[in-house]
């Protein structure tokens, strides 16, 4: 396997994507698709590693072959082009039309998701074992994500995922209850409906519960509390006391010790943490797991198991990690999930996914910051990326641009910064323009070699 842009030199030389994004510039000026995007697919072409699985197709439906790295990159100046090459063995076995075009294909470089690869590779060919135990007793490969998910908690106990709106913290979340589940199967189903059946399932069942905190959620929700009695009988307001959640949870825990429990709390910043854990937040230590404590409502006994596991999501766009109680950071794990240019890979017309989303995020982190970037769930429709010009009119000017007004509030100046010529210059607000036009324009500023209004 071998591709072109040998002005570069040798891969190998390069230390990070931005290093090789400006020799890329350099060599190839006003190139069109995004040099950003380009260098760091071709860093991953260059990392690859012997054994990994690769496919080679042909447009977006046809696949000519599969194959398995027998050899890691290297750079044949000697070649008279070509020079970048990784050694793969082919199977053309696997060689098939698609029954429907997979439209991330369109770039040079893209990722396949696992189940697509698995049903490709169906003909005869095993796929490497993984990490987590499914219903029927085989093993699947976990995600990297999930399994880094799960990593941290075995190492913490807790762990809070953070990032911008719309990467997909929750839905890890969840991948990761799947995982401990035993349905780690479903994780790259290509039918969302079995996922989702798969997630309902679980969160029917005792062993995770999903919770999501706002202003008003307290202690009396979490842990214990007197709560009006809505079965007693006679005039006037009777209170009894009742656990909460976290409270069932743990006690559900404790007489189950060979299984592990799962929390999830989806916003969990927009709590009061310290009001709503109180004195359990030393209990969340693993050191300190079946640890007594008195309750000071009930005066009960109460420890936390060591089996129960805590995942909390963070929009950061709302508020940064540093502004978290000191106790709470301490006794998590963060785990960062940030925009994923690759899963919106494929083009719109004229215009490159995935180069347009970096562009946008690297002009929002600049004029902003990296925790106001917007998240590849914006661009997807049904787990696929956006594939017509009206879906992306309709993302672009329903999603988008209201999400880029509220964070640019009362400046127009700094959304001009953004959008550059997509802003009316007298009116400070976005143009409105058909679809065709907005795909044509869109290409035109983010992905034709400007750098915006103020480069």
């Amino acid at each position: 396997m071998c591709v072109g842009w040998d002005d570069l030199g040798d891969l190998g030389q390069y230390q990070s994507d931005t290093e090789l994004k400006d020799t890329f510039d350099r060599h190839y000026p006003g190139s069109s698709g995004g040099s950003l995007t380009t260098a760091r697919r071709l860093l991953a072409f260059r990392d690859l590693e012997t054994g990994d699985r690769i496919v080679a197709n042909r447009g977006m439906d046809e696949v000519l072959a599969t194959g398995t790295v027998t050899r890691s990159y290297q750079f044949l100046p000697d070649r008279p082009e070509y020079q970048h090459v990784v050694s793969v063995t082919w199977d053309l076995s696997h060689a098939q039309k698609l029954s429907k075009p997979q439209h991330g294909w369109r770039s040079t470089f893209a990722k396949v998701d696992p189940a697509l690869f698995a049903r490709l590779a169906a003909q005869g060919s095993s796929l490497t074992v993984g990490a987590a135990p499914t219903q029927s007793g085989t093993s699947v490969a976990l995600p990297e994500d999930v399994q880094a998910v799960l990593d941290a908690l075995e190492r913490k106990g807790q762990v809070i995922l953070h990032g911008p709106p719309g990467t997909g913290k929750t839905r890890l979340a969840l991948g990761a209850a799947l995982a401990l589940a035993g349905r780690g199967d479903v994780l790259d189903d290509s039918e969302p409906g079995r996922r989702a059946e798969a997630q309902a399932e679980v969160l029917r069942g005792d062993g995770v519960r999903l919770v999501t905190f706002h202003p008003s959620y307290g202690y009396e929700d979490f842990v214990e509390g007197f709560k009006p009695d809505l079965t007693a009988q006679g005039p006037g307001l009777t209170l009894t006391l009742a656990d909460g959640l976290f409270h069932k949870l743990c006690s559900r825990a404790s007489t189950h010790p060979d299984l592990t429990f799962l929390l999830i709390i989806d916003e969990i910043n927009r709590g009061d943490l310290p009001r709503i854990f109180g004195e359990l937040i030393t209990l969340l230590e693993l050191d300190k797991r079946n640890l007594p404590v008195d309750l000071p409502v009930s005066k009960r006994s109460f420890s936390v198991p060591p089996n129960v596991r805590i995942i909390g999501t963070m929009n950061t766009a709302d508020r940064s990690i540093s502004h978290l109680d000191a106790a709470v950071r301490r006794r998590f794990a963060f785990l960062s999930v940030g925009p994923d240019p690759d899963a919106v890979s494929g083009t719109v017309g004229p215009l490159d996914l995935a180069a347009f989303f970096e562009s946008l995020n690297t002009r929002i982190t600049r004029h902003l910051d990296a925790d106001h970037q917007i998240g590849h769930a914006y661009l997807l429709r049904d787990g696929e990326p956006i594939a017509t010009e009206e879906d992306l009119a309709a993302a672009f000017h329903h999603e988008v641009i209201p999400l880029l007004e509220d964070y640019c509030l009362g400046r127009a100046d700094l959304l001009h910064s953004i959008l550059g010529g997509l802003v009316d210059a007298d009116t400070g607000r976005p143009l409105l323009m058909s679809p065709q036009d907005l795909a044509d324009a869109l290409a035109t500023e983010f992905t034709s070699g400007t750098q915006g209004p103020d480069a």
